[in-house]
């Protein structure tokens, strides 16, 4: 992987009114993030941006030359977009956080395509991220006490984002995101022949599950009968795929059990999640910042940390990007949804 490239893009004063000017017209323009005409305009419409960010997304999209890189200095208005919600159900959909939604969208489409999962978030396609009471203690991107382990967002997934997108509407408290990648040539040949091969197990994280969507709640859980699927069947999967020399990741320890009747792989995962964890480092997104994760080359987590609850805890919005929709076409359920299960 490249070292040559800065992972940082700084917005300058002209650049960041000229985004913010974009997002808040097109608020006007659009019904919601679901908007077929909107997700149909994407890459017309993300040719207002300013041409370096243009720039900096397609580099980092066609040459990975980092795993993870940060556009900082959005102008994100706080008294418009108000205070923290408490909870994602049942929130007024477009609301006034809208443009910033609209903004990673617009990354999205420099990056590939935005997609969502009918079991996360009720279908919704731009997620929410903030801390809840109730999940306090749950491994969901809504907890907060403890500590998020790193993960490839929906590794148990063959059809799983090339791509996130997080925006930071606010971040007063520095909480940080974890990332961390493959160090070449830290594992033997004979492990890495091991992590290639199809020997693990993982299981769906939890946003997945009905318990965390209203719907289902609601009776209406047909959409969770693929996500079973994969539950019962336990298809086995490598956890390191494409070029020896810089493999893809595809790990989530968490929920990923032991391959117990495996000493071989279960010896080599271990050490590959001691390579992973002795090279973790921490992402502190400040408020106006957007993060864009390489899925494949970089897993990423969340420090643990203590939510007030009273309308100024982190909030981030996420959304998930392919390179190829066609590649799920026959978990979606027409062509032109963009919503996998």
């Amino acid at each position: 992987m490249s070292t040559d490239h800065d992972p940082v893009l700084t917005l300058t004063p002209d650049e960041a009114r000229q985004t913010a000017e974009l997002t808040l017209r097109l608020a006007e323009r659009y019904a919601g993030d679901d908007d077929p005409e909107l997700l149909l305009d994407l890459p017309r419409l993300a040719s207002g941006l300013p041409v370096r960010t243009q720039r900096f997304l397609r580099t980092f999209a066609t040459e990975e030359p980092t795993g993870f890189g940060v556009v900082s200095g959005h102008l994100f208005d706080q008294e418009r977009i108000g205070p923290t919600p408490e909870d994602w159900h049942e929130r007024p959909r477009p609301n006034r956080e809208f443009p910033e939604e609209i903004l990673v969208l617009l990354y999205a489409g420099l990056l590939g395509e935005p997609f969502g999962w009918r079991t996360q978030q009720d279908g919704r396609l731009v997620h929410d991220v903030f801390p809840v009471r109730k999940h306090e203690h749950d491994q969901l991107g809504l907890g907060s006490k403890e500590l998020l382990t790193w993960h490839t967002e929906d590794a148990f997934h063959p059809y799983r984002g090339d791509y996130l997108v997080l925006a930071s509407l606010r971040n007063p408290d520095r909480v940080a995101t974890t990332v961390g990648e493959y160090v070449p040539h830290a594992l033997s040949p004979a492990d890495l022949e091991v992590l290639f091969e199809e020997r693990f197990h993982i299981a769906p994280d939890e946003s997945h599950l009905p318990k965390n969507n209203s719907r289902a709640s609601d009776g209406d859980t047909g959409q969770f009968a693929a996500l079973e699927e994969f539950i019962h069947e336990r298809r086995p999967v490598a956890v390191l795929f494409g070029p020896r020399q810089e493999p893809y990741l595809r790990l989530d320890p968490y929920f990923m059990a032991d391959p117990e009747d495996d000493p071989e792989a279960r010896q080599a995962l271990d050490r590959l999640i001691a390579v992973i964890d002795g090279g973790l480092r921490e992402v502190a997104l400040e408020q106006g910042d957007c993060l864009v994760i390489n899925n494949h080359r970089v897993v990423h987590g969340r420090v643990p940390f203590t939510a007030r609850f009273d309308g100024t805890d982190r909030w981030l919005k996420r959304i998930n990007v392919t390179h190829d929709l066609r590649k799920s076409r026959t978990m979606r359920a027409s062509s032109s949804t963009r919503l996998i299960g």
